[in-house]
């Protein structure tokens, strides 16, 4: 259990999350963007269990034309081990180059057959981490606003709201941060449980794009912590609430 990761696990924590960011910031885009983010993860859980299991229909279709491709191999030895006269060799030999052409359809047939399945897999996969992604830029795009050199500057017209204090404003990056952080887990439950290169990239990449966030967020956590004279140990970035 302590191998791999357990979806509930990441459930329950954005969970936690999620309640706290709506203790603090009720009502919030915010808030609403991580309950978003767990029913992705739900929907993550269930799909994953799905998709990796083995698709026995295509198997055993794949099965029965290789073992077809056998049979008709096994067919004509058996034929040509009553051949007596080189008319009926000559005859048989035509067959046998019929029959290769033949076996060489029936192997590309079972191959597409058995290459269904892994792409069937990795089509639903990388959908699922598209929605991933999604979420993942939208979280980001929550931080965007909140730059911490503009607070105490004079407002326009066109000025976004940024009522917050400096220690609202420590809160709300470092619960951007987290999400970012869980939504990276989320992806990479598919990398835990499925092998495939083209799904392994992907995760990859969405864990990259969700350190590089992170570490613009902790760019501003810095700079705002800089800024403020004296701050309480209770207020330090660490276990919040």
């Amino acid at each position: 259990m302590y191998h791999t990761l357990d979806p509930d696990k990441i459930i329950s924590t954005l969970e936690t999350l999620a309640r706290r960011i709506g203790e603090r910031f009720p009502g919030s885009g915010l808030e609403r963007v991580g309950r978003n983010l767990i029913e992705i993860t739900q929907r993550t859980s269930a799909g994953i269990a799905d998709i990796a299991t083995p698709n026995y229909t295509l198997r055993i279709l794949a099965g029965l034309v290789i073992g077809g491709g056998i049979a008709l191999m096994a067919w004509l030895a058996w034929k040509a081990r009553g051949l007596e006269t080189s008319a009926e060799l000559t005859n048989i030999m035509q067959g046998v180059d019929s029959a290769t052409s033949l076996i060489i359809v029936f192997a590309g047939l079972a191959l597409f057959i058995w290459s269904l399945e892994g792409r069937w897999r990795r089509d639903r996969a990388l959908k699922s981490l598209h929605e991933v992604r999604s979420i993942i830029h939208v979280i980001d795009m929550h931080q965007l606003t909140k730059d911490p050199s503009a607070l105490g500057a004079p407002r326009t017209s066109s000025s976004p709201n940024r009522g917050m204090t400096p220690n609202e404003l420590l809160r709300y990056l470092g619960y951007c941060s987290e999400l970012l952080a869980l939504a990276s887990k989320v992806a990479a439950l598919y990398g835990d449980k499925l092998r495939d290169p083209a799904i392994l990239d992907a995760v990859g990449d969405i864990e990259r794009l969700t350190a590089h966030m992170s570490q613009k967020i902790w760019q501003k956590i810095e700079l705002i912590q800089d800024r403020m004279p004296t701050r309480p140990a209770s207020d330090a970035l660490g276990p919040r609430s």
